[in-house]
């Protein structure tokens, strides 16, 4: 079982860099926070550690529970993949998913400050793998799977933010929370959007928004969104990093000309590889405005 589950991580799921995208997301929530009420003093420890892991974890169950509630479909379309392909079996993400979920609660029980948070993440998460108990409505419907699905990225940060305001002292309604909640909400909602937009000749069998709406729709609505998105961004640095502010404005003027590029001539480019392109600057600049902060202060 663990050599077919290295093959499911190493195509699928890579465990280190996961690993370290779950504490940078964890991290920039946090650190923004704090910053943004002028606490610049912190108490790191092994609560953070499992704060990041837990987003780690997290979104390693929703791979897997998506892997194997799609089974049927990744069959017919994506039968290359290690669980369809029979390199990895249903009951070795089973048990595996099973040990991860009691290990994190376990941990989130015995050491965060949020259980209570975390457990409404779960039951989320765990309605979602069961389709809400409504698989045959939402399955056949692209736009519905969205709003249903979409809005645990969101309940995800929500945890961040309660662990961090509980440990602080930090009120949680805040003009700064409502503003870091959405900030990591936006990039994966445009993410997950784009990854389903294509050029007309490269549609399959394979449900996209594109072919439900036709290109131009689904590319100007994710072009809105991420002129939305980037003024999270604004709002939450400008008070820390002016400088982080123009090189994010520069960003999304880069990726507002390549969605204007896709609209001209769709056949040119993928479009999800320029999004995933432009959300790593852009988390990348956001991260990097909290250590020039605690360096150099104001700028």
């Amino acid at each position: 079982m663990r050599k077919r589950l290295s093959v499911y991580f190493r195509e699928m799921y890579p465990l280190l860099p996961r690993f370290a995208l779950g504490l940078i997301i964890f991290g920039e929530i946090h650190f923004i926070i704090l910053l943004n009420n002028g606490i610049n003093t912190f108490r790191l420890g092994l609560q953070e550690l499992i704060g990041g892991f837990t987003v780690f974890s997290f979104l390693l169950w929703l791979r897997i529970a998506d892997d194997l509630k799609d089974y049927e479909l990744d069959c017919r379309l994506f039968s290359y993949r290690p669980l369809p392909s029979g390199r990895v079996y249903k009951k070795d993400l089973a048990v595996f998913v099973t040990l991860l979920i009691l290990v994190t609660a376990a941990l989130n029980f015995l050491f965060m400050n949020n259980f209570c948070y975390f457990l409404f993440l779960y039951i989320y998460g765990t309605l979602m793998s069961l389709w809400f108990f409504s698989k045959k409505k939402i399955q056949k419907s692209l736009p519905l799977a969205l709003v249903t699905h979409n809005p645990v990225q969101m309940i995800m940060n929500v945890y961040v933010i309660s662990f961090t305001c509980i440990k602080y002292h930090i009120s949680l309604f805040t003009w700064i929370n409502f503003l870091a909640a959405w900030t990591l909400y936006f990039p994966a909602l445009i993410w997950e959007i784009s990854r389903k937009i294509r050029a007309p000749e490269d549609e399959t069998e394979y449900v996209t928004y594109s072919s439900l709406f036709g290109y131009q729709k689904p590319v100007t609505f994710v072009l809105i969104l991420t002129w939305v998105d980037i003024m999270t961004n604004f709002l939450l640095v400008w008070n820390l990093n002016k400088l982080t502010v123009l090189a994010l404005l520069l960003n999304v003027l880069w990726m507002t000309w390549k969605f204007l590029q896709f609209l001209k001539d769709p056949k040119q480019f993928a479009i999800v590889d320029k999004v995933e392109r432009y959300t790593y600057i852009q988390e990348s600049l956001m991260l990097i405005t909290i250590p020039v902060y605690l360096i150099f202060g104001k700028i």
